[in-house]
């Protein structure tokens, strides 16, 4: 560690005390409410979150993490004891215990394969309907806890049907200690949905978890030292802890390792853990205010290891979770110490206040999983899946159900299955993703300074791992270009992680540009909806505009210029010009223009049959009135235009040689272009960035790359094609 860095992590120390305590705060009863609703025992989430903190924070590879018991494994967690132990929830937790520590052995092999990369294999949509039936799960298991029901048990089909019943049962009991567990669930849950709106900057020190956790204990001790009546709840409805919580560790049992229900536990334990861990990951780097990147498989790695410690010791799987790293953001928190501080906070609450657990009633547990749940499976989730696309929600609600009736792995196998018929439907085409799955479909280098990153064919979620090798190599405080104007079509899941690398790169002061999206068809007007890109005799929907086309329409407010998004002109002058002689040109968009300049991008085609080959590319088109000569003008050695020239001969200038060696001047009449050539155009176009410039008695064409430019580039353009236009007249 570097002496200033080092510095800075003693500096921030006290912070990170602080923060980790606040987390503590929330990780105790939601470490209790997980284990408890994933059928484990209580300290088994505990034990994960203490080992998750010290292993992490010591060999991770995350910044700002909180490690721990995640939602997402409620369900799997549950559904294995169940099926290990076969109405044995004891021995199946046993079993289970294995299951987790195998899984944490296959984490590290991940994090060594360097397969972090896989978490971006699985379509938005389908994480989504995933995560919203792991929520539905949650819900329809706790909320009848929430109501000091302990018995009711079925599928989350049969839970979901008889929650009205629940609720009349809890009105008509004669059952007091349910009565009254039920009351605190249903006051627990309530604490949870107004905290949020209580503006008190001091009640909102302590979380609303823990607000419940503290007014749970306080009405015990209120029933055991000043009422006159005995305590309402009954026993059974609190937390069972062992009274001695050092010697009571439960150790894993190996002996059904070859078992078919055995191997598809560790399949489901590692397939959701690693999805939860990824997605966590990315989510809490976007809100680190340093602007670091976590090292994805270094963490996975040491998720891995602090999984099987936790096996080990009787704990569940630690995940990254973003509800409590989100917490440990709010609070300051700047490094992993602060994960560290928060394990350690979680061993004193058990050494110390052991006791006082014991008395908080299961249902006030259940209420905190109950509106996580909730927050899951959100109605507003939905709109927002469906805002993207009708075929986006097609995907969320088909994953939703399939996982929900059958079992989670099944349900994402579905949901990319339905993604990839999507695709093909949408396409009419399948062997666009069969011939170039395989193909290696992005390009990328360096030019002016800036990374130009080329993507053809297709981007989906397929492929996308080749496209972020590529852009994980740029660093975010540089400029980058991503063009998809080869690619036959874009899907949500590219569109979405695009607009993450933009405001990564905009934190860090960078610049990240998507460009060659505006001949496409979209789902939706939503940034993240998927494109598919017209045939070049179809028009964009009116009104409906890219990213790029605001930004140009922004620059032709700002320079009093017009703006035409869906040009349908053809710009008859274009062919005279020698660079068209042999190429085909198919379609004129995004025209950006004044009385003397015209900007556009323009798609032609050069060659035949199989060397046919489409291209788009931005240009500048300058009316002239004064009378120009015949000429090319291009940089020095650039043979492909040179070509078209063939015969002609360079003119050089003596008293320029500068400019008579970075350029190749030719054309028809060699007295006239000297002629034109004045010491003041010269020395413009010595000190301005080289285009490919040609002439005709129509005007000039300018032409940069054979690209299509960024907003950055076609501003530069335009003002190089004013001032050039100043210089001829």
């Amino acid at each position: 560690m570097k002496k200033n860095t080092f510095k800075t992590f003693l500096n921030d120390i006290p912070q990170n005390i602080f923060s980790g305590f606040v987390v503590s705060l929330i990780a105790l009863p939601l470490g209790l409410g997980l284990a408890l609703a994933s059928g484990a025992p209580p300290i088994s989430g505990v034990i994960a979150a203490i080992v998750g903190g010290i292993i992490v924070s010591l060999i991770g590879g995350s910044n700002i993490t909180i490690t721990g018991p995640g939602n997402g494994l409620v369900v799997v967690i549950l559904t294995a004891i169940t099926a290990l132990g076969n109405g044995d929830m004891q021995q199946g937790f046993l079993y289970t215990l294995a299951a987790i520590v195998i899984s944490g052995i296959i984490m590290i092999i991940l994090g060594f394969l360097r397969m972090g990369s896989l978490g971006d294999f699985f379509p938005a949509s389908a994480i989504q309907g995933m995560l919203a039936a792991i929520g539905i799960g949650i819900f329809a298991k706790q909320i009848h806890v929430m109501l000091g029901n302990l018995e009711a048990k079925g599928s989350i089909i049969e839970l979901l049907i008889h929650v009205p019943k629940g609720i009349l049962n809890l009105m008509t009991t004669d059952d007091s200690s349910m009565f009254y567990a039920g009351l605190v669930g249903i006051g627990s849950l309530l604490i949870m949905i107004f905290y949020s709106k209580i503006r008190n900057r001091y009640f909102q020190l302590i979380p609303a978890p823990m607000w419940i956790v503290v007014l749970c204990v306080v009405m015990y001790y209120y029933f055991d030292k000043f009422s006159v009546y005995d305590y309402p709840i009954n026993q059974k409805l609190l937390i069972n802890l062992p009274n001695n919580i050092i010697s009571n560790f439960a150790f894993p049992d190996f002996s059904k390792v070859l078992d078919i229900k055995f191997i598809n536990a560790v399949f489901a334990i590692t397939l959701i853990a690693s999805i939860e861990s990824l997605l966590s990951i990315k989510a809490v780097d976007k809100l680190d205010p340093l602007k670091r990147r976590s090292n994805v498989n270094k963490d996975i790695r040491a998720l891995g290891l602090a999984t099987v410690i936790s096996g080990f010791l009787g704990g569940l799987n630690v995940v990254t979770v973003i509800a409590r790293s989100s917490v440990n953001v709010n609070n300051k928190g700047t490094n992993r110490s602060a994960n560290f501080f928060h394990a350690i906070f979680l061993i004193a609450f058990l050494l110390l206040f052991a006791t006082e657990l014991r008395k908080i009633p299961l249902p006030a547990l259940a209420a905190i999983l109950v509106f996580t749940g909730y927050k899951l499976a959100a109605p507003e989730n939905i709109k927002k899946v469906f805002s993207i696309g009708s075929e986006q929600l097609i995907i969320f609600l088909i994953t939703l159900f399939t996982t929900i009736l059958t079992s989670l792995i099944t349900g994402i196998i579905i949901g990319i299955l339905v993604t990839f018929i999507i695709h093909v439907i949408i396409n009419k085409d399948i062997l666009l993703f069969i011939k170039n799955i395989l193909k290696p479909n992005v390009l990328m280098f360096k030019e002016d300074g800036k990374y130009y990153v080329s993507v053809k064919n297709f981007s989906s979620f397929l492929n996308y791992t080749k496209l972020k090798t590529k852009l994980d190599q740029i660093p975010e405080n540089e400029e980058a270009i991503i063009d998809f104007s080869l690619c036959d079509f874009v899907d949500h899941s590219v569109m979405e992680n695009m607009s993450n690398y933009s405001e990564s790169f905009s934190r860090k002061g960078g610049h990240f540009e998507v460009i060659g999206l505006d001949d496409s068809k979209s789902g939706s007007d939503h940034p993240f909806a998927l494109r598919k890109i017209l045939p070049k005799q179809m028009v964009p929907i009116e009104g409906v505009l890219t990213k790029r086309q605001k930004s140009i329409q922004q620059i032709s407010e700002e320079m009093h210029w017009k703006y035409n998004a869906f040009s349908t002109q053809e710009m008859k002058k274009l062919p005279t010009f020698g660079y068209f002689e042999t190429r085909k040109i198919d379609k004129i968009s995004n025209v950006l223009s004044n009385k003397d300049c015209t900007i556009f991008d323009v798609q032609f085609s050069e060659g035949e049959l199989i060397a046919k080959q489409v291209i788009k590319a931005t240009m500048l088109y300058i009316h002239t009135i004064k009378t120009v000569p015949n000429f090319t003008l291009d940089k020095e050695g650039i043979f492909e235009y040179i070509l078209d020239f063939a015969g002609y001969t360079d003119i050089d200038f003596d008293t320029h040689p500068d400019f008579s060696k970075r350029f190749y001047l030719a054309g028809e009449n060699e007295e006239k272009i000297r002629t034109f050539f004045t010491d003041e155009l010269i020395l413009f176009l010595e000190s301005n960035k080289q285009y490919h410039i040609e002439a005709s008695e129509n005007g000039l064409l300018v032409i940069g790359k054979g690209r299509l430019k960024g907003v950055k580039e076609i501003k530069a353009l335009a003002y190089f094609g004013m001032e050039l236009q100043k210089k001829i007249q």
